[in-house]
């Protein structure tokens, strides 16, 4: 059985544990969140895109 989860849903919890441990103050956050959306309209999107797309296919691969 597989189970998928959302990229950003996992990047979201990490930010929150983050915050929960105060490993990143709240300001941080909102820099990190503003940057992220920012990135993601650059033309470095594509690139952002396809390697996390390599990541995740290569994550599975590697037990094996």
């Amino acid at each position: 059985m597989v189970v998928t989860i959302p990229l950003v849903l996992l990047l979201a919890a990490a930010l929150l544990a983050l915050l929960r441990f105060k490993a990143l103050g709240g300001g941080a956050a909102v820099v990190a969140v503003l940057f992220g959306f920012y990135l993601a309209s650059t033309d470095a999107n594509d690139t952002v895109n396809g390697l996390v797309t390599a990541i995740t296919n290569a994550i599975p691969n590697s037990g094996s």
